[in-house]
């Protein structure tokens, strides 16, 4: 007996210190993705209707472990007699009926007043169309009165991070062109699903100017855990900058540049897929010929990401990869309040630009984020995700020129 008692602690130590490594590294104060840490409206009524439940839940637990461990000590086998068996005892079933029925009562209860709360759309002040699709999400402001003083007049089109005002209720309307993904910034509310040909809305609001991260929770194909997103919120300043900055006027690379030759390298390779608002092409007549992507000819889901202004964000492909070096995005995502939006308007500096990570999703993006298997290479002569444009280290120079330049 004392052999197997011994063979069996270890295990058991070993299986209790998993456990309590999991639950420390949940506990972790920098958890980009805390739903205890909520900081936005909608968040805090799902944390106050999951902290009682998550509670409760804990002392149920115990009461349960509790009774277990007593009835293991009391009731070993000793070659006593059978216990008192409480078989037979309606009052007993009865009670541990009814106070399971009672707590999932005030559970449910208070569930359905969340979720009706939640639904809310009717105050929200501004309007932004979300698009997943594999593997990255699309960020459209229409021309509207709302998001800030004076509206947004020229739409705005970006990718992988969703840019709000501070203190102000979104409307985000949720949809996806190929698959069915799901939406979730933990932070600022509760998930949403992307469903092809429907049209699902959902409230967010910020309290303060940061970072909030989140993912896809859906599985949706071979990059399914690269499908990142990030919530940029600004207070209104800053806010009405950034929307100066998307809509300003394209700023063409000076001749006889090495950006120059990119801004050339990306209507060859890049073009017909990414678009660059305000890029044109002049014959030799001298007639201007604006540049517009026609991604649908070459993408399952028929869309790409806008390039337009790129170095205004952190992130690429699908918020997965930093255009910051680690220093500098460490300095960002912890930058106060109050100097958070005049550090993330500076864009990606010369002195922060994380060209090693851009410079190999140039040379072979499959091999950074798998696009489709290798037997399905593509689908109905279309490219799942980017394909590997087999790209010379000169291209790939001239390139990472032209993209600097894009902000």
């Amino acid at each position: 007996m004392k052999t197997v008692r011994r063979s069996l602690r270890r295990p058991a130590l070993a299986l209790g210190g998993i456990a309590a490594a999991v639950v420390l590294a949940g506990c972790a104060k920098n958890a980009p993705q805390d739903t205890f840490r909520p900081a936005g409206e909608n968040a805090r009524k799902i944390d106050n209707l999951q902290r009682p439940v998550f509670y409760t839940a804990g002392i149920v637990l115990l009461i349960v472990i509790a009774a277990v461990v007593f009835a293991m000590i009391k009731y070993r086998d000793r070659g006593q007699e059978m216990p008192e068996q409480t078989h037979g005892k309606p009052w007993l079933e009865i009670l541990l009926t009814i106070i399971p029925a009672v707590i999932l009562l005030f559970v449910g209860v208070f569930t359905v007043k969340t979720v009706f709360a939640l639904a809310k759309v009717d105050d929200t002040q501004c309007i932004v169309n979300v698009t997943g699709q594999q593997w990255w999400w699309e960020y459209d402001y229409p021309a509207q009165a709302g998001c800030m003083p004076g509206g947004i007049t020229t739409p705005i089109v970006t990718s992988g991070e969703l840019v709000i005002p501070d203190q102000t209720k979104v409307l985000l309307h949720i949809t996806s062109r190929d698959v069915i993904h799901s939406f979730w910034i933990p932070r600022l509310n509760g998930k949403r699903d992307a469903v092809p040909g429907r049209d699902q809305t959902l409230r967010m609001e910020a309290d303060q100017p940061g970072i909030y991260t989140g993912q896809c929770t859906e599985f949706c194909g071979l990059s399914h855990a690269r499908m990142r997103m990030a919530a940029v919120s600004l207070n209104a300043d800053d806010f009405g900058t950034w929307v100066a900055n998307q809509t300003k006027a394209y700023a063409p690379a000076e001749k006889d540049t090495l950006a120059a030759q990119g801004e050339t390298q990306f209507i060859t390779n890049c073009s017909r897929c990414h678009q660059v608002n305000g890029l044109t092409t002049t014959d030799a007549n001298g007639v201007v010929t604006p540049v517009l992507a026609n991604p649908d000819q070459y993408e399952v889901s028929g869309s790409a990401p806008n390039l337009t202004d790129l170095m205004t964000r952190t992130t690429f492909a699908g918020a997965t990869f930093d255009l910051l070096t680690p220093a500098c995005r460490e300095r960002l995502y912890n930058a106060p309040p109050d100097q958070f939006g005049k550090l993330y308007l500076q864009g990606v500096t010369p002195e922060c630009f994380n060209e090693g990570e851009l410079r190999d999703w140039l040379r072979n993006a499959p091999a950074k984020k798998p696009m489709y298997s290798a037997e399905n290479e593509k689908l109905d002569g279309k490219y799942r995700g980017m394909p590997n444009l087999n790209l010379t280290e000169n291209q790939i120079d001239q390139l990472v020129a032209y993209l600097l330049e894009r902000k």
